[in-house]
């Protein structure tokens, strides 16, 4: 069945509460009266709310909304009719500046709590995409019996859709397009576009479709990124990105670069030292890699097509004794013997 909006909840064991931040995940988080934490999904600071408990630990609260008392000043209305169900996005009820306020205080939270960082600024710069929407060049989409479109939140259902706010025009067109026409097999289908509108496909089987590789562009660069390898998903940031990074690496000698992926910051960090270190274990991730520093005429990259924790043990690469390591892990974070 389509989607439809998040509905108000019985009124039963409520409580009232204002939402003082934001927490990892997108959660709103307030105090019950009690003293608890309690943790409000689609709920933005300074809103008033009363709340069902959905979830009582001895430390903290999940709650969920009954009603709007008073709204707090940062809430907007969503633009996409299925936010609350699809399980894409968490905060499209918040205006742009507050979600950057947002992350800011949890990156620096993470810092300093997981972290245990000392010297961390208590204002975390945070530099905003031009785009707030029509950005993201990478999704992964369901199709199954039932239609085509994301999983709904906390679920493997499907979340009908045939339209994404936060795709690029491209591959929004792309989403309509597999709705009218579902393709085969059922499952996770992943797409990307490249910065000329061109989409690949990875099917659950792992065939890829369409376009064998997806282009985007880096400065006078062009990095070639095959279905299924990963790449950054906001059009609209890459290059802020990679100048960033590259402008704290600086340059000198010697650089390692772990999980290098296609080469998104590898290109770049060759042209700042002499000699670069890449790390790279995912099979079409290396073939990408290989063949755009061929492209661009590198010859000072040494491609090392194992996994990370595996190739950091080999006895060049500890005596390698670089100025520099760049990272750019999986969200899953790295393994603790790296």
């Amino acid at each position: 069945m389509p989607c439809s909006s998040t509905t108000a909840m019985p009124r039963s064991g409520s409580l009232e509460l204002t939402v003082e931040r934001l927490a990892t995940g997108g959660d709103g988080v307030g105090r019950a009266p009690d003293g608890r934490v309690t943790f409000i999904p689609f709920s933005a600071p300074g809103d008033r709310l009363r709340v069902r408990t959905t979830e009582a630990r001895r430390r903290y609260l999940r709650a969920s909304v009954i009603e709007m008392i008073t709204p707090g000043p940062s809430r907007v209305a969503p633009p996409c009719p299925v936010f609350g169900s699809c399980g894409g996005c968490s905060w499209q009820h918040l205006s742009y500046s507050a979600q950057l306020e947002a992350k800011g205080g949890i990156l620096r939270d993470a810092l300093t709590r997981i972290g245990k960082l000392a010297s961390v600024p208590e204002q975390i710069e945070m530099r905003g995409s031009p785009l707030a929407y029509g950005y993201r060049s990478r999704a992964r989409v369901v199709v199954e019996e039932g239609g085509v479109g994301f999983r709904r939140r906390r679920s493997h259902d499907v979340c009908v859709t045939a339209h994404c706010p936060v795709l690029v025009p491209a591959l929004d067109a792309a989403l309509e397009g597999l709705g009218r026409d579902p393709p085969a097999p059922r499952g996770e289908w992943e797409l990307a576009a490249g910065d000329d509108g061109e989409i690949s496909l990875l099917a659950p089987d792992g065939r890829p479709l369409g376009a064998k590789r997806t282009r985007i562009r880096l400065g006078d660069d062009a990095v070639a990124i095959s279905a299924g390898v990963f790449s950054q998903a906001n059009s609209a940031l890459r290059v802020e990105l990679a100048d960033a990074v590259h402008e704290a690496a600086g340059e000198g000698e010697r650089a390692l670069e772990l999980y290098a992926g296609a080469g998104f910051l590898t290109l770049g960090l060759a042209r700042r030292f002499r000699r670069v270190v890449a790390i790279e274990s995912h099979r079409r991730a290396v073939r990408d890699l290989r063949e755009n520093l061929r492209a661009a005429r590198i010859d000072s990259v040494e491609v090392h097509a194992r996994p990370v924790e595996d190739a950091l043990g080999d006895a060049p690469l500890q005596e390698l004794r670089p100025e520099e390591v760049e990272l750019d892990p999986p969200r899953s974070g790295m393994p603790r013997a790296v």
